[in-house]
């Protein structure tokens, strides 16, 4: 008998923003990937754009929570959830605090700029007017294989030319 899927889990929801990732993979921007999800139903779904559109603000993450505050009509998303495969940087751990979401719920930890505990933690800082829940290692081997692999591959290629 085939497992029973609960659509309703964190790991269904991670799996949704993986989905997204591999869209940034095959666009060859780092495959992050988010959705934003609100009583079970998936809001808004973004992957990292930044190359595409030259943006360096276009991180998963800000993407989806600007879907999201249009699908809702307004920018509070106090009663929505964040699933992101790596964990958010301070960028988008600011806009997660503005935006007042509930949770953030991440794949793989980022040591290096990780703001939901690794490098800091602007999720819950007590001075901050808003903290969100966090929940941090959901399928992190797939999230951490994902990104793992695709810098290898960019460092195989050899250097990026800059126009």
């Amino acid at each position: 008998m085939d497992p029973i899927i609960d659509l309703q889990s964190d790991d269904y929801f991670m799996g949704e923003a993986l989905r997204q990732a591999q869209v940034a993979r095959r666009q060859e921007e780092v495959p992050i990937g988010a959705v934003v999800v609100r009583e079970g139903r998936i809001l808004a779904r973004a992957c990292n754009q930044v190359e595409q559109l030259q943006d360096a603000t276009a991180h998963a993450e800000m993407l989806a929570i600007t879907q999201a505050e249009a699908a809702m009509g307004h920018w509070r998303l106090t009663d929505c959830d964040l699933y992101v495969t790596k964990e958010p940087c301070p960028m988008c751990a600011g806009a997660i605090v503005h935006a007042r979401l509930r949770r953030v719920i991440f794949g793989c930890p980022s040591p290096k700029d990780g703001a939901a505990g690794s490098l800091m933690n602007l999720l819950q800082h007590p001075q901050l007017n808003h903290r969100c829940e966090v929940t941090g290692g959901v399928r992190h081997l797939e999230c951490g294989s994902l990104l793992q692999s695709f810098f290898r591959e960019r460092r195989a290629a050899g250097p990026l030319e800059l126009e």
